[in-house]
């Protein structure tokens, strides 16, 4: 009974952490937090929650644990703000397709919680593009993963990730690439970037 009243008031922190795209890095962060000694409450792209408080020295040497693994620990808020613009858009271009009908300005304010011209400023200010330019940026990254597995056709790829119609797919793909989608499939090396390099 008293363990459990303890716990009713133990300190919880959430960890906000850098380039986390998929769910094997939710795995990584897991175990890495686990390793540290830390017991985490709950992981998602992006954040991570745990039952205690770090001191500095425990937060240091997190910091420098995920960083070998290519994470990185982020204070300031403004940072913070940046990586959930790029983890909601990374979640709703891969792995929410059909969420992509969504007016990406309102979306983001919504799950920000912050008007969209703030954001806006934010991101370009901090990232050098638009939020718009990296949103089309992990839409191609997306046409390239389809295109290489080869399970759906380019109008159906284009339905997916909700194109007015192939050749508005094709003409941005090129936009980005410098090749159209089938010069791109007919490569023998379909160079594809890591979801966290993507700018």
């Amino acid at each position: 009974m008293q363990y459990q009243y303890q716990q009713l008031f133990m300190a919880e922190t959430t960890l906000y952490i850098k380039n986390m795209v998929c769910n094997r890095c939710i795995m990584v962060v897991d175990d890495l937090l686990k390793q540290a000694g830390l017991s985490p409450l709950h992981i998602e792209l992006g954040k991570a929650v745990i039952n205690s408080e770090l001191n500095d020295t425990e937060r240091e040497k997190l910091r420098d644990s995920l960083e070998r693994v290519g994470f990185e620990l982020i204070d300031s808020k403004r940072q913070r703000l940046i990586e959930q613009i790029k983890q909601e858009i990374i979640q709703l271009v891969h792995y929410r397709n059909s969420d992509l009908k969504v007016n990406l300005s309102d979306y983001l304010a919504d799950k920000c919680r912050t008007d969209y011209s703030s954001l806006s400023k934010l991101f370009s200010e901090t990232t050098g593009i638009t939020i718009e330019k990296y949103f089309i940026n992990q839409k191609i990254e997306r046409v390239k993963e389809l295109l290489v597995y080869d399970e759906l056709s380019l109008n159906e790829i284009a339905e997916s990730l909700n194109y007015s119609s192939t050749a508005h797919l094709s003409s941005q793909f090129k936009s980005v690439t410098g090749i159209t989608p089938s010069q791109f499939k007919k490569q023998k090396i379909q160079h594809r970037k890591p979801l966290d390099e993507i700018v």
